[in-house]
């Protein structure tokens, strides 16, 4: 029987994030298994109340101020005293920034393995089994580890957030010293755009992808790129849409054309950007790249605005597609 550790963190503001009540739901379904939680923060009663009703047979935490904020040394400690305490033989944790970069380091201190943008885990025959993309999710692989410990980051949205109603939690708090040594690193702050400026949205139920067809010559053979930013902008405050962005859009920066001031590496989707997964998509002038089919791969319902009814994207890969002009659309979303 496996022994499993789910690891959480805190945020700071002891809540815990969406993505800790996937990994819930996840380790859930390693059914025939004992599951002891495991968390880490600055506080962590909360939090732990929050899950009491989680299934799990122990609840361990690592609290302090040390563990407050991101740090790879307190958090690959933290994990390591957290690992040993439960024996665990399986260590589950969602893919957040945090976890990524510590965990790891843990699975070398343990000897153990390490497999991480895991998007579900199931149990066939007593054996665990996970599924994971490879190559920008164009191969996905069903694999399974005889070597213990075996860590696993799960990819957040990929799974439901587990519900259920709190109680309090008994929690075992282990001692974790924090030497000099490991407090070399300190935090900061954090730094964020303009209220008002976001465009990065994960949580949104809408992406929207702009592509190349916004800076280009226009019906009335001029470019419009003020207009644009604009509509798109406008578009974006309105409906609280996450922005993201073909690759060619965001090369034409490096090529000397005229870009939308707003774009980023940071908004590009697909083959070489991000991955993301949002209820709903609505692509604006795009041309089929395969960039485009790649990254809205895990998007649910995909609308396309093209002028083309043709068009290769909009035929093979849009659930529902508007023949029109996206200046014409947005103008009449004002």
């Amino acid at each position: 029987m496996e022994k499993v550790l789910l690891l959480l963190h805190t945020e700071p503001d002891g809540s815990l994030p969406k993505a800790a009540r996937e990994a819930v739901h996840a380790a859930r379904q390693l059914t025939g298994s004992s599951l002891a939680l495991g968390l880490v923060g600055g506080e962590v009663s909360a939090a732990a109340d929050s899950l009491a009703a989680c299934g799990a047979g122990r609840f361990l935490a690592v609290a302090g101020p040390e563990f407050a904020v991101s740090r790879y040394a307190t958090d690959a400690a933290a994990a390591e005293a957290l690992a040993k305490a439960a024996d665990a033989t399986l260590i589950l944790a969602p893919g957040t920034s945090r976890w990524c970069r510590s965990l790891p380091g843990l699975a070398h201190r343990l000897n153990g393995r390490v497999d991480t943008h895991v998007v579900s885990i199931s149990v066939e025959d007593g054996s665990p089994l996970v599924r994971r993309w490879y190559y920008r999710q164009r191969i996905e692989a069903v694999l399974t580890r005889s070597h213990r410990p075996w860590i696993i980051l799960l990819e957040p949205g990929s799974c439901p957030a587990w519900k259920g109603e709190p109680a309090q939690a008994p929690l075992e708090t282990l001692p974790v010293e924090v030497p000099e040594a490991l407090r070399r690193t300190t935090f900061a702050g954090f730094q964020s755009p303009e209220t008002g400026k976001q465009t990065i949205r994960p949580d949104s139920a809408l992406l929207f992808v702009a592509g190349a067809g916004w800076t280009k010559k226009q019906k009335d053979g001029k470019v419009h790129l003020e207009e644009a930013s604009e509509l798109i902008l406008g578009f974006l405050r309105k409906t609280q849409a996450s922005l993201g962005s073909s690759k060619s859009l965001v090369d034409l920066s490096g090529e000397g054309q005229a870009v939308l001031p707003f774009l980023t590496h940071l908004h590009q989707i697909g083959q070489t950007g991000s991955t993301p997964r949002h209820p709903k998509g609505l692509a604006t002038c795009c041309h089929g790249e395969e960039p485009h089919v790649v990254g809205w791969r895990f998007i649910n319902e995909r609308r396309a605005i093209n002028l083309d009814p043709n068009c290769g994207w909009a035929r093979g890969k849009a659930d529902i597609l508007y023949v029109a002009d996206a200046f014409e659309v947005l103008r009449s979303l004002r």
